[in-house]
This record gives structure tokens, C-alpha cells and sequence, in this order.
């Protein structure tokens, strides 16, 4: 499965977006968030190349192109080990993902753009055998939760940094 997370702003041109990129192609949409400052819009299809379509046409018509992207700038990044089971009780209360276990090890990065949290995620997923704890990719900044065994994330979160770091854009 391919999938796209647009993010544009203000909030209210993801309607516009959706409408464009769901035209354009045979993708679907999974997600739509709209606050007034950011919109958030994530599609996917099994063809690679339908998703590349719909951004594509997106692109278009906002008169941009890739190398117009805002480049990722990571805002805080904290690893914390041996979890209390208080702190995993706090992180649990509000997670919409996998339980924080406790003595495991967390990783929670923080990233501007928000959607670029969601590539780091992919990449730590890859990378490691970790727990996906929560991703947030809407606001002024994304964050993503991942937990597990301390050198597992260690290396989930070196993963996920490296691809932030790798890509290009406009700063």
C-alpha cells in the first residue's frame, strides 16, 4: 500500500485538495483534519503510481512542485528509559495506538511540519521491532511515541531522524 499526506495551509485548502486529488486518480482517502491553521490529508491505493497521480495534481494546482516542500525540522527528540509505570499510566490515558508497557524504553520525537512524523514512524517501523504507540500529524507540530526494548528503540529512533534529516526542502 502507497499512501500521500498532504498538509497545507490555511486549514480550510484541504477541501479543495481532497476534491483535486481524488479526481485525479484511483486512490482513497483515510484521513481529512481540518484545524484553522493546517488542513491534513492522507490517501492511499495499492498502485504506487495512482497515489503519485493524485500528488501530482495536487501540485499542479497549487503552482508547486516537490522541491517546493517545506524541509522536516525536528523540535525535540527524548528517549527515556525503564518507563515508570506512573508515566506509562499518564501516556496511556490519552494514546490512541498500542499500550506503553512499563520498563519499557519510549522515544517521543517532535517534528514541523506535522505530517513528516508519519515518515518518521514508517522508517522506525522498518527499521526495528518497536511498538507504535501514537502518531499525531495534525498542528504546528507532529509527534510520534514508540516504545520497546532500549536498543531496539535506539535504533528505531536513529531510523527515524536519518530519514527527517535526508530529505530536502525549503527551510
Amino acid at each position: 500500500m502507497s499512501e500521500l499526506f498532504i498538509e497545507v495551509a490555511p486549514g480550510n485548502e484541504v477541501f479543495r485538495v481532497a476534491d483535486i486529488a481524488l479526481k485525479a486518480a484511483d486512490v482513497r482517502p483515510a484521513l481529512q483534519i481540518v484545524e484553522r491553521e493546517f488542513g491534513l490529508l492522507e490517501i492511499h491505493s495499492r498502485n504506487q503510481a495512482e497515489v503519485l497521480a493524485a500528488g501530482a495534481a495536487v501540485l499542479e494546482h497549487l503552482g508547486l512542485s516537490e522541491r517546493d516542500r517545506v524541509k522536516p525540522k525536528i523540535a525535540s527528540a527524548q528517549f527515556v528509559t525503564n518507563v515508570s509505570p506512573y508515566q506509562a499510566q499518564l501516556i496511556n490515558k490519552w494514546r490512541k495506538g498500542s499500550l506503553l508497557i512499563p520498563g519499557n524504553s519510549l522515544f517521543v520525537l517532535e517534528v514541523a511540519p506535522a505530517a513528516y512524523v508519519t515518515l518518521a514512524a514508517n522508517e522506525a517501523e522498518k527499521a526495528a521491532n518497536i511498538t507504535l504507540i501514537e502518531t499525531r500529524a495534525v498542528g504546528r507540530f507532529g509527534r510520534v511515541f514508540l516504545s520497546g526494548t532500549e536498543s531496539e528503540v535506539k535504533t528505531a529512533r536513529d531510523a527515524s531522524i536519518l530519514a527527517l534529516e535526508q530529505l530536502d526542502g525549503k527551510e
